[in-house]
């Protein structure tokens, strides 16, 4: 007899297993084909791979292998789908749905489109759904109720509308919630309290209200405030700024004993700070600036150190302690006291308030009526759609040098991309340390708010806020021209051009027209008259199709409908363009435009500029031109 090999163990139990389990084998191998397939659609519906991270996803390797994936070592399943940060752009396949053993999907970072899909609800060992910043609309899926192991929801720095929905209560596992910055309506929903888990909670910016119910006598409206119970201990982060949160301040916060960061700022909540909210031991920072509270301040608590709290935005807070510097409390006893003489001199101020506001009616009205000249000091911008200072931080790769494309007296212009704006933009951003650039953001907003025509440069968005290192910051962001200023293409061997660019007659008179036609918006046209005050060929730009744009109105004047002009301090526009009354003193108007739009003219047909070296001894660009054309 032979002797017993140690390998018949192994090959017996290898022919027993595809013996009796020959489904086990077929459906393994089915599934690698599901992932396979799932992920090459995924793969599909992205267009644009700035960083190359899917180029490994082909045939050549197992899909294992690929960049972004992970996969279990038994089964050979896809687990982990991450590709955080790649500038991917497009839009998230339904075919994921089919990754069932998928339990992370990071896309965080993205610019991915469209509405998230219901198939999601299909991945029941999810565990993280990781989908922030970027530009995913439509409204959250309510079937991810079914990923029943789910800990982490990250949709926030989105677009996605509509209410919260109420079936992620099913949620049990949740342990952070974060749909912060969207468009979504509504107010919070009731099942925040039963979900144990929930450590954080952020539902920053977007447009949630209080949630209305209604009274049984007379089925009138009443406000009710969000509700927090004893469920809902281990919230640690409740980040709640940027809503339209409005009544008071719900006592029951008092509840999350295990809270260490509540913000409340930049809502309408009203009435006075709960004095519980300072038995919240943990409590290490709280922030209810920019509401409409008031009263006195407790002392106790979080409250008891002044760097731990904020409340700026609120004038009628009194009291608490000496470091907050508020105003002293009134004393309650004083107040009863003096409350009869009070009354009687309210009366009699009453009364003489009348009269003198009576008196003065007549000449108020009289004096708005001849001041309806809006001034350029007041802002406007907060008619503008505004951008981040981080977004075009990001977008001109932190304004380097390469993005540069010009700049002036007031900035510089910089070349980027806004996910928000879809294409290349110009991006000015003003050097407030120069004197009068404040002042040009502003008169700029105001001149570029309102006008719209094909031959003026048009104002996308702009920022107002601070940098990085927290000192104010100032930009505009315009639509991008690729054939950059009139004064490259007439000067191109003095501006050093890449390339020669030359302008046949026809273009020229092109341009010519469409400048006309800008100028004769501005002074006719338009609502208000504006004076542009600087036109020169390095404030004409040039777009795709060789249509001429004005632009830069950083000194321009608004004039009101009553005034013919209006007066101005020193010289206005720049030497050479601008007539030489304004250097005397003289007030602009319409016609220093048409001066400068003549010197432009003349500039485009002879190639000179009006500061030519050869111009001196009195000598200028309309005399040459006058004695070259003796005849006309």
């Amino acid at each position: 007899m032979k002797p017993f090999s140690f390998l018949s163990p192994i090959l017996l139990f290898v022919y027993l297993h595809f013996l009796f389990c020959p489904n086990r084998v077929v459906a393994q191998a089915l599934g690698n084909q599901t992932d396979h397939f799932a992920l090459i659609k995924f793969k599909e519906t992205i267009y644009r791979d700035p960083n190359g991270a899917l180029e490994s996803w082909n045939s050549s390797i197992h899909f294992c292998k690929w960049h972004g994936i992970t996969c279990s070592l038994m089964h050979q399943r896809v687990t982990k789908l991450n590709l955080e940060g790649y500038q991917l752009h497009g839009s998230i396949s339904p075919y994921v749905g089919n990754l069932t053993f998928l339990t992370e999907f990071n896309l965080m970072n993205n610019s991915f489109y469209g509405e998230i899909p219901q198939e999601l609800g299909r991945l029941l060992q999810l565990e993280q759904l990781l989908l922030s910043n970027n530009s995913l609309a439509g409204e959250i899926p309510t079937n991810l109720t079914h990923c029943s192991n789910l800990k982490d929801l990250y949709l926030g720095g989105n677009n996605l509308i509509g209410k919260i929905p109420n079936e992620i209560g099913s949620l049990k596992k949740l342990q952070s919630l974060a749909i912060w910055k969207n468009k979504l309506t509504g107010g919070i929903p009731s099942f925040i309290g039963n979900l144990s888990s929930l450590t954080d909670f952020s539902f920053v910016y977007n447009n949630l209200e209080l949630r209305r119910r209604y009274s049984t006598r007379n089925m009138s409206p009443q406000k009710t405030n969000p509700h927090f119970h004893n469920k809902c201990v281990s919230f640690e982060y409740l980040l709640l700024q940027g809503n339209s949160f409005n009544g008071t301040i719900p006592s029951s916060l008092a509840s999350l004993k295990g809270l260490l960061y509540l913000d409340l700022s930049r809502n309408q909540f009203y009435g006075s700070i709960p004095n519980v909210i300072q038995n919240i031991f943990g409590l290490k920072h709280l922030n209810v600036s920019f509401n409409l509270l008031e009263g006195e301040v407790p002392t106790n608590g979080v409250f008891g150190n002044a760097t731990h709290v904020a409340m700026i935005g609120n004038n009628k807070l009194c009291g608490g302690i000496s470091d907050l510097h508020l105003p002293s409390c009134p004393i309650k006893g004083r107040k009863h006291a003096t409350n009869h003489n009070f009354r009687l001199v309210s009366v009699i101020v009453s009364v003489v308030s009348f009269l003198i506001i009576l008196s003065f009616i007549i000449i108020i009205t009289w004096m708005k009526k001849r001041n309806q000249k809006p001034s350029f000091d007041s802002p406007t911008i907060d008619q503008l759609d505004k951008v981040s200072y981080q977004d075009l931080h990001q977008g001109t790769d932190g304004f380097s040098d390469k993005n540069l494309i010009g700049s002036g007296g007031f900035g510089s212009v910089y070349r980027g991309n806004l996910v928000s704006e879809g294409n290349v933009v110009a991006v000015k951003v003003f050097n407030l340390q120069n004197n009068g650039a404040s002042k040009s953001f502003i008169v700029e907003c105001n001149a570029l708010k309102n006008i719209r025509h094909r031959n003026l440069v048009k104002v996308l968005t702009c920022c107002s806020s601070t940098d990085y290192k927290g000192e104010e910051f100032k930009a505009l962001v315009f639509d991008y021209m690729k054939n950059g200023s009139l004064e490259q293409w007439l000067h191109p061997e003095i501006l050093n051009s890449e390339h020669p660019k030359t302008l046949d007659l026809g273009d020229r008179l092109n341009i010519i027209i469409d400048v006309a036609s800008a100028l004769h918006y501005l002074h006719q046209e338009c609502e208000q008259l504006i004076i542009h005050c600087d036109l020169k060929p390095s404030n004409v730009l040039l777009n795709d199709d060789m249509v001429a744009h004005v632009s830069d109105f950083g000194i321009a004047k608004l004039v009101s409908a009553t005034d013919g002009n209006t007066s101005t301090i020193g010289i206005k526009g720049t030497i050479g363009y601008a007539p030489p009354e304004y250097g005397m003193g003289s007030e602009v108007s319409t016609c220093g435009d048409m001066y400068s739009f003549g010197i432009l003219m003349l500039e485009m047909l002879t190639g000179r500029r009006p500061t030519h070296e050869v111009f001196e001894d009195g000598q200028n660009l309309h005399n040459f031109v006058a004695i070259s054309l003796p005849d006309t």
